[in-house]
């Protein structure tokens, strides 16, 4: 069964989440709400594309996933949807879903806020869009077909002189660190050679592994998560308390070192 997710910055601290559900299920009352989190971090882009890209694939086909991230960040803010994987994606025109997506894309254009409208106007829209995709296909809408903004990704991995630089883009509840580097992009890179990770100038891991027990509690570690991004952990610990790293950081910048 479709359902409406939603993905914020907004936090838990005042009804900001609740106006969003309530307007959303006036225009689609039968359709459930689900939230996939709204403890973004305000502004970070890297995270917000990652945490969308580890949960929508999850869920059933025609799901419409709501984004309110960074809503009035450009000039003329604007509410596109997009459709890709099977799978509808209603954001701010702001380049999130470019990134989250990984393909610059093509869209529709379903709202331009101008100076009189507000937060619940850009949510009425999404709404009755969302209505609409219960009976009918993005391209019967009549709706403007545009090509979505797109923004360059500062934060992505660099692979300079058999280095690579990444960073920290989530940090989840037991403080693991998850960088913006995936599996295939280490494999490609690294060519089976070793390496050293290296971060907050002296901490050194040297081999990646599967599970957390693969080492002694409290010792520290790199594996690949079940979405295929690498993470830094400590086996029942808090790496990122202990290290210091956090999303934007001083020591936010990590090295892999490849012999």
């Amino acid at each position: 069964m479709a359902c409406i997710t939603l993905l914020s910055d907004f936090g838990l601290q005042d009804a900001s989440v609740a106006i969003a559900k309530g307007v959303l299920m006036q225009h689609a009352p039968t359709l459930p709400v689900v939230d996939i989190s709204h403890e973004i971090t305000p502004f970070h882009m890297g995270q917000a594309a990652y945490v969308l890209t580890s949960a929508y694939r999850n869920f059933p086909e025609a799901t419409t996933h709501v984004l309110l991230f960074d809503l009035f960040s450009e000039a003329n803010p604007r509410l596109v949807l997009c459709e890709y994987g099977g799978h509808y994606f209603l954001a701010p025109d702001n380049g999130i879903l470019p990134l989250a997506l990984g393909s610059s894309g093509s869209g529709w254009l379903c709202f331009e806020l101008k100076k009189e409208h507000s937060f619940a106007d850009w949510l009425g829209a999404a709404g009755r869009i969302i209505r609409s995709l219960q009976s009918e296909k993005p391209d019967s809408l009549g709706l403007q077909a545009i090509q979505l903004k797109s923004k360059p990704d500062k934060s992505a991995p660099k692979f300079i002189d058999g280095v690579i630089v990444c960073a920290a883009i989530h940090i989840d509840n037991y403080e693991n660190v998850v960088v913006n580097l995936t599996r295939h992009q280490f494999e490609t890179w690294g060519s089976k050679r070793p390496f050293r990770l290296q971060f907050v100038g002296m901490e050194e891991i040297e081999e990646v592994s599967t599970n957390y027990q693969d080492v002694r509690e409290g010792f520290k570690l790199c594996r690949f998560n079940s979405n295929d991004y690498l993470e830094i952990c400590i086996n029942r610990g808090n790496a990122a308390s202990l290290f210091g790293l956090r999303l934007g950081g001083m020591h936010n910048d990590l090295k892999i070192i490849f012999e």
